[in-house]
């Protein structure tokens, strides 16, 4: 997203603060599309023609597109408190979700890459319907309440039943159930399908760590308090400079004006970041690059 003027940018910061404060506030079953709960950047939403880098407390919509970039992951909390996590190079497009009082429905698309849909404790115990589909490339899966994993590639569609039951259909073939615990259903590309076979655990781990968030990777969290600041300049065109360079990247950054010494300045900044580690991580990952010469952790 190319900035236009530094007051744009400067709003963007405050609506984005706004969203955030709204969504964390707001109850879970009271909020409208999904939340970004933590992100391990780069990573955009495609909204509008636009690439908005993606921040915790982000709201998304339908008909919005997320992607992620290399190293990159990302976990959404859905309104009824189930969470979807997107491994690295993934693309996920979201539609027409809808949370009423008892019930969660719509429908996920897997464009490519890595997911993870899991209930938690809470959305288990809250007695909320799902009627959610979630489509890996070529292969369909009805959600009724579950934790699956699942991986789209050149090669092949691959779903994995962690617990739950789901229903599943692959282009014009026959819907089937899978409702045994830690069993796995390929559909190569070019291909027949396999048959459902158990997953070994070893393999199963190999598979759920490319969905997780990687610790002393430097990824923000909803709540975070610890911030990278990535510059301090004198002038708007340097701040727009270093702001546009950096979002392109996929990387939220935040401009803050202020006064010193009777002249205006521009702190520009990563924020969110749980711990002084993880902020200290991601400022060394970025250092160097994008045109942030020395970045510094602050509180």
């Amino acid at each position: 997203m190319k900035s236009k003027t530094l007051a744009l940018a400067c709003a963007a910061l405050l609506a984005a603060g706004a969203a955030a404060s709204t969504a964390a506030a707001a109850p879970a079953r009271a909020a409208v599309g999904a939340i970004v709960e933590a992100v391990q950047m780069p990573a955009w939403v495609e909204r509008n023609g636009e690439n908005i880098p993606l921040a915790p407390g982000m709201a998304l919509r339908d008909r919005d597109h997320v992607r992620t970039g290399a190293r990159s992951r990302l976990l959404l909390r859905m309104p009824e408190g189930s969470g979807v996590k997107l491994g690295e190079n993934a693309g996920l497009a979201l539609d027409n979700l809808r949370m009423q009082r008892d019930s969660f429905a719509g429908a996920m698309r897997v464009v490519f890459g890595a997911f993870r849909f899991t209930t938690d404790l809470l959305a288990k115990a809250g007695g909320v319907r799902r009627d959610l589909d979630i489509s890996v490339a070529t292969v369909t899966i009805g959600v009724r309440g579950t934790d699956i994993w699942g991986k789209s590639t050149r090669e092949r569609d691959l779903v994995c039943l962690i617990e739950g039951r789901i229903q599943v259909q692959r282009g014009a073939d026959a819907e089937f159930v899978m409702d045994q615990p830690m069993s796995y259903y390929v559909a190569p590309r070019r291909a027949p399908a396999l048959p459902v076979a158990p997953v070994l655990l070893d393999q199963f781990k190999e598979w759920a760590a490319e969905t997780e968030i990687e610790p002393g990777r430097g990824a923000a969290r909803r709540g975070g308090r610890w911030k990278v600041v990535l510059a301090t300049v004198d002038t708007q065109e340097e701040a727009l400079r270093i702001y546009d360079s950096v979002r392109d990247a996929g990387y939220a950054a935040e401009i803050l004006p202020s006064r010193l010494g009777g002249k205006s300045i521009y702190s520009l900044r990563l924020a969110h970041l749980p711990s002084k580690a993880e902020a200290q991580a991601l400022a060394d990952s970025i250092r160097g690059r994008m045109g942030v010469a020395e970045p510094k952790v602050a509180q």
